[in-house]
Formats: C-alpha cells, structure tokens, sequence
C-alpha cells in the first residue's frame, strides 16, 4: 500500500514538473473501481502532512524554510528515482556539447555522445559517454585522443558508481546531514584568521591546468595556504628520479609500438604502471607485419598482466632484480659494477647482447619502487637514445610527493595545521599510518572531507563536502605534456553535490562558475586562437607547439649531455646500491589488481565480479605464492565437491604490523622467495555487506613503498574463493589455442604453422571445413557478420568483459553464485598456463605418449599436464557465443528460442525459453549463461538493479532477463539493427566500421574486429582471408563467425 501511494506521489510530480501528458495510469484493477475505499483512504491519509512538492522543488529560497525539503522528499522516493529522473529530464547543462549531435537535442530513444574524461587521481582517459533520455549509461573509447584514450575495465565501469546507492546526498556537519552554508562559513572563517597556522589541501592528482590555476590564486591569497598532492599508490621514486635528472616533477612518456625490444623490470606497464594507457602501443607492435614483432623480455616477481604477454619471463625477487638491473647498465656503459651477481651474469649476458643488438629500437622500464632503479633506467634509455623514449613532453597523471605527506603528518601532530581539507582521498584507508594520521587528525581545528561515498575518512572528519561524480563536474587535464583533455557533465548533479573547485571559488569570493574559469584558462593559455566550442566537442586539444617530432626526438635527448641529466655521481651510487642489495626473507610485493585499482570503486559490484586476468578469482584479493613456497609453508588451495577453490590462510607480518588471515593462492611463474598481495581490497566503512571483502593490504605499505620484507606464518581456517576456471592448463590442445614462432611463421608455409584439423568422411580423412553437418544457405546477400579476435593483439585486459555488461544489462550473481560456476559473462577471457615451459613442449610431451601406463603412458601423462610448470608460457583467448552457421544449441530447443538469423546471428527469443537448458548442454563452446534466480529486484542480489537508482544505468535497448532464461552473446545485435536503421534512413551505403559491437568498440588495442564479410572491402574480410585465421573447434564442423588468428611468439634471443 505504501508503494501504491509513493507511485501516487511520484507521478504527480513528474506531472506538475514536465507538464507533459495528462493521461492517467492505474496501478492494480482496485485502481479501476471509483469508490473503492482503500484506494481512497490511501490517496487522503498516507501522510498527515501534505508534502510542499511544488514549493521546495520550484524555489530554491525557501527550500530550507519548508517543512518538508528536497531532501526529504528524495528519502521517501528512496534517494534515487525523482534524483535522476529530473536531473535527467533537465538533460545535460546548456554549456555542455554533444559529441555527435550538435546542437544538443535529446530524442527518445536516440543515444547522445559527449567527449569527457576521468580523472580521478588514479585512472586518467580521454573518453566518450553515450547518454539515453539524459541518463549516461556506457563508457566508451574516445579515438581521437593521441594519449589515452582507452577507458580500461575500471573506466568502463565507473558508469555505474553515478547510480550508486550509497553516495552522500548533501554535507554533512559531525555525521549529521547540514547545508552547504554552514561548511562554508567554517572554512571561511578558518582562512580569513589561521592564528598562524596553516590550511593544507590534501588532495589527489587533478594534472588540471585550471585547478593549478586556482590553487596557485589560492596560495597567493594567503601565504598560510599549502597544497599537498597524495597518490594512494605511489610512483615516489619515479617522480623524483625523472625530477633529479630533467628538473620537472612528472614521468616519462613511452610509445612502446616503436620498441623493437622491451626489456622490463618489474614493470606492469600493460595494467597500472605509471598510471597506464600503454596497452594499445604496445599491441600494434606485437602483430607480426612484414615478418617484423616486437620482442619482450619480461622480469619480475609477480605473475602481471604484462609478464604473462612476454616472449621470455624470468621470475626474480625485487632484490635480484636490482642486482641485474645494475649489471646490465654495466655491460651496456662499459663500467665496472660490483656486487656478487655470479648467478644471474647469464641472464646480465644475454640481455646485454639483445640491448645492443636492437640499439635506439630497444627500451628498458622498471616497476622497481627504487629511486636508484628508476634514476639507471633513465640512464639506459638516454645512453640508448631510445626511440620509444619521450623525455621532452612526459606525463602529469602521478604527482604524489611522499615527502610532503609525511611533513604534513608531523605538523598535524604537532598542532601548526588549523585546517585540512581534504578531495579525492581517502588517507585513514590508504595511509599505512593511518593511526598516526588520526593522531593528528584530532588536532587540527577545522577539517573537511570532499568525497562521492561515506569512508573512512569522512567518518572521522568534522565536515563532510557531498562531491560530484565526474559525470556531474566540469574539469580538465593536460595528461601529456601539450595534450589536453575536458571534462565536461553529462548530466545535472543528481543530489546536493559540489565539487572543490566550485567550493573554492566561493570561498575566495569569485563569483565565476567553474566552467567560466575552465574557458578563460584555456583561452589565455591553451587554445592559441583554436576554436573553444569545437574543442569542447571534440573533448581533447594538441598543442601544435608542444607536438614532439620523432625524427629530431633522439638527437635532443642526445644533446643535453652537457646539462649532465644524470650526474655522475648519484649514478655511481645508485649502481653501487642496487649491485649490493640484499634481502633478509620473503620479499613482498604489493600492487594493482587490473579490475581495482587503488580501491576507489570498491562498491562498484561490475568490479567486484569482473575476474582478475591471471587468477581469474573475483570478490577478494589473496597472496600469491609460488608453488616451491607453499609446500615449504604448508599451504595449498584444493577444488572442492561443488566446484569451487578453497584455500589456507597467513599472516603477514611486516615491521611488526600483521595482517591476518589473508587467503593463500599459489601462482604458478611467482618468483620463490616471493609473495604478492594487491590493493583496493578490505573496505568496511560505507560499504554494503556484500561488498566487503578481501583484506587491507595499504596497512603494509610501509614508507609507502611497494617492495617490503615479510615474515609469513599459517594461520588455521579455510577460505572458499569465487574462482571461474578452475582448470589451469592447456594440455597440448592446439585446436583451441594454436600458436608458433616467428621465426617458424616467416619461413615456412601456414599448413604446417596452421594446419586445418582433418576428419573421416566414407572412411577418407578430409579436411574439416569442407565438410557441412547440413546443408548450407546462401548467405551472400546482405549483411553477415563475423569477429575476428587476434591472439597477438589481446592481452587479456578485461575491457571488453565490462563494456560487455554495461551495454547488455548483464547481472552481477555475487561470490556464492560465481563460486557454484553461475556467473553471468557473456565474453570470458580463459587464461592458460602451459605445463611444460612453453606450449610447444606441451605438444611435444602429449605426442611422445605411448600406451595407458609407463614412463610415458598417457593415464599419468594426462595427470601431469594439467599442472602448470612453475614458469610457464601464458595466452589469453576472449571467448563468447560463436555464432555458428551450424549450431548445435539450435537444433535441440524444443521450442525455438534460439534460432539463427540472416545477418549470422544466432538469436535468443527470451520470452519463448522455457529453460531447458538443451542448448546449454549442447554448445561445444560452453558460453550459454543460465538466470538460476532472478537478479533484479530481489533482495537476495541486493546489487544495482535492486534498487532504482542502480537500474538507471540500465540500457533500454536491451531487455533485463527473468528467471529461468538462458542467455548470452547476442552480438549486440541492437548496435546492428540501429546502424542498418540509420543508414536506410540516411538513404547511404553503411561505411566499415559503423557496425560495431560493445567489446569491439572497448577493445583499444585492436584485437578485436567486427564487420560484414560481405562487404569485399572490410577490414574484417581482409583479416578472415589472413595464413593466421583459424576457428575454435573447427573439427567439430560447427562452422563459427567468430574467428581467431594464431599467437605468433618472438624467441629469437639475439
């Protein structure tokens, strides 16, 4: 009864607002009966109080002198449905400029782009946000960015973090909500007088030319004002080493596809290294053109993201990872090093002849949380005269100073800070300190906390400051040196929310709006001449003065010898520390988990379920340990009776602080003598139930260095992960990954690198594709459409997994359903570890079988390829419905709910399925996802469609499954029928590349292509005719249109 009177409500607002329809709805068939009396009763007496819609809602003077405000009124509609909806129907504000559609005009039904960007101090893209009837619900790649402007897995999702439930609605005063005058006139006051002490902004990266501006007017205005930039994660010592060497606090640039060889120490450059965006260079070099590849020599600790796309892995401690960083620059310089390093000079050797071989082709770069490692690094790369190597215009996206955090710490505690305000961090979860921070907390006489959710940090702060989402904010950011980016609201602010900068400019009395001031930076010292509106529209701007030409790039490196960029001395230091490094136990490593990042979207449950790459384990983070570690320890995880992994637990003990119970899993290629554990993880604060999970890692993150000595001890309990591929190994089965090297794929034919699997037809063997289950139809007239996914081109980055959820209203189950194997991805990405050291060598042993039992019988031949070799090749294959000509699942629904279309699509009636399950038994592929309950308002999945404000996000293209349902890859068939739509509206031919799917598009790396093959000129036709197509499971005669290009390796060593 409650909701029928709230749907009351609610429906003559929206009336009384847009004044659009006076048509009249009944909710239940009591509705239809006049005099019905409880209907009556429920209209006249739900509330004592009338509700003053039309006052607080229409006047923003007396909002606060109503009985009843907007923010009451938002509490009895939950917070979430009136919010959107009237920030929604106002559309995005006048200023800001369609992508696409220019002016703006929002037509139901019609999707709306606008350029944007995150920056949210650890993720930083150029990006492109699709918006329906006002409602941002997709990320999406802004390809007119020269400097990132991929959006990776954690931007694809941060759509959804708009629609969180759990975001602060308006300030708040001691935890109580309060009005935004009250926390003004306490900063106000604060800075007109600080008695001497000073006012400290604690903030995050912003790389803002605007926010620099303001801060800089900020600190001119009072000379007690400082400014304190802190990075979760930390790159301290890069920072400082590049500062050291060319006098400016940034990071060096790195165009990874003109690398003919990459040398890496430690560095997860394809992931968070650096602040990352380095995935799509590095992917274009890694296809062989011309018989030419990169070649990547990988060595670290960790098993990363970037190891496992190595040619050659070598598993080594940070320590000994120093110690060979040093040698090599001896090799390389010609000077002396010391340290004992006889065990590694063979690996020293060999890297040295390589190094020189490529010359100015090749590039080294360190992960190595060591300003000695960084300072060499850029040592090398000069003495190289790298051609991959951008000194000239470097990166802003980390300006952390671990220097002035902890100086700011000290003067916290000793009572000189009066006020702290504080944007985009989060230090009592992040800082290891976070006890002495309280500490000095507690001094300091005013302090504010600008955040989007309640934390750690907001619940122990006197003011807290309700922030925008980025969707909701003006800003922007010079990533790059002379490449700029806006960042612009793609709807009005859904609560009672303001960002610093807005905060700031009235508390210094500049009655500007952000925006304004964004534009007259620009204008007096961006744009020179260029047209404001179009580069708003665009959302990114080059400087044409600060382009750096590559042909001049190196010879100006080259040139500064003079200014000494290394100075002599700090270098004979920094060799002579890292050749004496030494270690007194296990070496931790801690890092970024590629789906979590720093944990600013912790609550974010797209990322919560979204697998980690190598792991494939979701809804918690765990200790990596190699397998020789474990036994040693007396740890192991074991599969279990329902299909899940278990696992022991440790504790870790670093400098006398212990973290327990933290869950073990051994990783195959760990380093011995090392252990990982990422970040992001552990939050409790804010979160709802089901999204705390894993354990705290930043509370080891000691002097903010991610490279520690840790004591592990087990502890009692069993741990029960969420892990989807429980099955490691690829066993010799080159018919699913098929893979050869480059040396093989230049100098023989593709018959004996990609052989076409053979079958018995009247007892003769012929090949598989010519053989046809049934009779074929003419598929030659108009669209068909096909995938290509190449194998060299994937790194495994997950991208494309969210993109995938975002676009087709794909639900999120929660560990217990994800633990049972019922996750609901549509795109998978299996992971394979090899269990011999490479592939090749798997093929080999799986040949050399001979009988069921013996030396070499396959009875425990079998056994033993299904554990992964401690070092082992790795490969990544994305994986979704096939769409095959001949399905399988087709032919066994008993009710036609599957069915294939002309265009190659293999459809899903939803409302026909009667949950079978046939066709999920059927398909060879294993990608049909079964709804065993329904995921959407229950309360059991208490996720983002269980309440209304979550299910904003949701896309209206695409129905929401009920229970019972299969489902799965549709190729987005909604993206298809809309482009054909268009251009049959247009009256044009569809140009390649304007059908797309939702991870065709995510996937910034290109390795995965969509289009109509019967188009003769599509990209997609020219890569199905490559020597290096093959199609999954060809054997089996299911005829796919998803195809795959065979992994070609680099292994020439010199």
């Amino acid at each position: 009864m409650w909701k029928v009177s709230l749907l009351i409500i609610y429906k003559k607002l929206i009336t009384d607002i847009r004044m659009s329809s006076n048509k009249k709805y009944w909710k239940n068939e009591a509705e239809l009966d006049p005099n019905d009396s409880i209907v009556e009763a429920l209209r006249q007496n739900e509330f004592v109080e009338e509700i003053p819609v039309g006052d607080f809602l229409g006047d923003k003077e007396t909002l606060s002198s109503t009985n009843t405000n907007r923010r009451d009124f938002l509490k009895y509609v939950g917070f979430s449905t009136a919010a959107a909806s009237l920030a929604a129907c106002e559309g995005p504000v006048i200023k800001s400029i369609p992508y696409v559609v220019q002016p703006e005009n929002i037509v139901p039904g019609v999707s709306n782009y606008y350029a944007s960007t995150i920056a949210n101090g650890f993720d930083f893209a150029s990006i492109l946000i699709k918006t329906r009837e006002g409602r941002p619900i997709k990320v999406e790649n802004n390809t007119m960015a020269k400097v990132n402007g991929g959006a990776n897995a954690r931007v694809q999702a941060s759509v959804l973090s708009l629609y969180d439930s759990t975001r602060l609605q308006g300030p708040m005063v001691n935890g109580e909500p309060a009005e935004w005058d009250v926390l003004d006139a306490a900063v106000k006051s604060r800075m007109a007088g600080t008695g001497g002490k000073k006012v400290v902004f604690l903030t995050q990266t912003y790389a803002s030319p605007s926010t620099n501006r303001l801060m800089s007017e900020l600190k001119a205005s009072n000379e007690n004002i400082q400014h304190v930039t802190y990075d979760a994660i930390s790159e301290d010592a890069a920072l400082t080493a590049f500062e050291n060497a060319y006098g400016e606090r940034a990071l060096a640039d790195y165009d990874f596809e003109k690398a003919h060889l990459i040398v890496s120490f430690g560095a997860d450059f394809l992931s968070d290294w650096q602040g990352g965006g380095f995935d799509s260079g590095y992917s274009r070099g890694r296809v062989p053109k011309n018989g030419k590849m990169s070649r990547h020599v990988q060595l670290e600790a960790n098993m990363s993201l970037t190891g496992a796309n190595a040619d050659k892995r070598i598993p080594l401690t940070p320590t000994a990872q120093k110690v060979v960083l040093a040698k090599l620059y001896g090799k390389l310089s010609g000077v002396s090093v010391g340290g004992n390093t006889s065990e590694y000079e063979a690996i020293v050797d060999q890297l040295a002849i390589e190094v020189k071989k490529a010359g100015p082709n090749a590039i080294v770069v360190t992960g190595l949380d060591d300003v000695n490692a960084q300072i060499v690094v850029l040592a090398i790369n000069k003495m190289l005269g790298s051609t991959a190597f951008d000194a000239d215009a470097p990166r802003y996206v980390r300006q952390g100073n671990v220097a002035a955090v902890s100086a700011l710490i000290a003067d916290m505690k000793a009572g000189r800070i009066g006020a702290l305000i504080m944007d985009g961090v989060n230090p009592m979860y992040s800082l290891p300190n976070s006890a002495d921070f309280k500490e000095g907390l507690d001094k300091v006489d005013v302090t504010v906390a600008f955040s989007t959710n309640w934390n750690e940090t907001t619940e122990a702060v006197q003011y807290v400051g309700a922030s925008n989402h980025y969707l909701e904010s003006w800003g922007d950011v010079e990533i790059k040196k002379g490449h700029y980016t806006l960042m612009q609201p793609t709807i009005q602010e859904l609560f009672d929310t303001r960002q610093l900068q807005t905060a700031i400019l009235g508390w210094i009395g500049n009655d500007q709006t952000y925006y304004d001031y964004i534009k007259e930076t620009w204008t007096t010292t961006v744009l020179n001449g260029a047209d404001w509106g179009q580069t708003l529209q665009d959302g990114v701007f080059s400087a044409s003065t600060m382009e750096v030409d590559v042909n001049n790039m190196v010879a100006s490196i080259t040139d500064v010898d003079e200014q000494s960029t290394v100075d002599t001395l700090p270098m004979t230091s920094a060799l002579r520390s890292l050749a004496n490094a030494t270690s007194d136990g296990m070496e931790l490593i801690l890092y970024s988990k590629v789906g979590m990042g720093d944990g600013q979207q912790a609550n974010n449950p797209w990322l919560q379920e979204f697998p980690d790459p190598i792991t494939r384990v979701s809804w918690d983070n765990y200790v990596t340990i190699s397998k020789s570690d474990a036994e040693e320890l007396g740890v192991k995880n074991v599969n279990v009776a329902d299909g899940g992994m278990d696992g022991n637990y440790v504790n870790l003990t670093v400098n006398d602080v212990v973290l327990q119970n933290v869950p073990v899993l051994v990783q195959p290629g760990q380093a011995k003598g090392s252990v990982g554990l990422s970040f992001g993880y552990g939050k409790l604060v804010g979160m709802k139930e089901d999204m705390q999970t894993g354990v705290n890692a930043f509370v080891l993150y000691d002097g903010m260095n991610a490279n520690q000595t840790v004591k592990i001890d087990k502890a009692a309990g069993n741990h029960e992960f969420a892990c989807v591929q429980l099955h490691k190994t690829l066993m010799g089965r080159n018919d699913i990954i098929k893979e050869t090297t480059l040396e093989i794929f230049n100098t023989k034919d593709h018959a004996e690198w990609n052989e076409v699997p053979h079958v018995s037809l009247n007892h003769q063997e012929v090949p598989a594709s010519s053989v046809d289950l049934w009779d074929s139809f003419d598929r030659s007239i108009g669209h068909h459409f096909n995938m290509s996914i190449d194998l060299n081109s994937c790194t495994g980055c997950g991208a494309c997994v969210i993109a995938c959820h975002a676009e087709n209203n794909v639900p999120v189950v929660g560990k217990a359903e994800v633990r049972k194997s019922r996750d609901m991805h549509w795109l998978r990405i299996d992971r394979y570890y090899s269990s011999e050291d490479s592939f090749e060598d798997d093929i080999n042993k799986k040949e050399g079988f001979d009988g069921l039992s013996g030396a070499n019988g396959s009875l425990g031949g079998f056994g033993e390829l299904e554990d992964p070799a401690n070092n082992p090749q790795v490969v990544f294959q994305p994986v979704m419905c096939q769409h095959c000509n001949h399905a399988p699942c087709e032919t066994v629904c008993p009710v036609a709910a599957t069915s294939h279309g002309r265009q190659g699509q293999n459809q899903m009636a939803y409302n026909r399925c009667v949950g079978t399950r046939y066709c999920a038994n059927n398909c060879p592929y294993k990608v049909r996802r079964f709804n065993w309950f329904l995921y959407n308002n229950n309360d059991e999945f208490d996720f983002h469609m269980n309440n209304d404000l979550g299910k904003m996000v949701l896309n209206p293209d695409v129905n929401v499954r009920s229970r019972g349902v299969i489902e799965k890859c549709s190729m987005c068939i909604q993206k298809t029928q809309k482009t054909i739509l268009d251009a049959k509206r247009d009256g044009r031919i569809i140009e390649d590349g304007e059908f797309q799917t939702a991870c065709s598009m995510a996937c910034s790396n290109g390795a995965i292509v969509f289009g109509d093959i019967n188009d003769k000129e599509s990209e997609v036709t020219e890569l199905k005719e490559s020597d290096r197509m093959y199609h999954l499971l060809e054997y089996v005669g299911t005829k796919p249109n998803v195809f795959y290009h065979v992994k070609v390796r680099n292994t020439n060593e010199a």
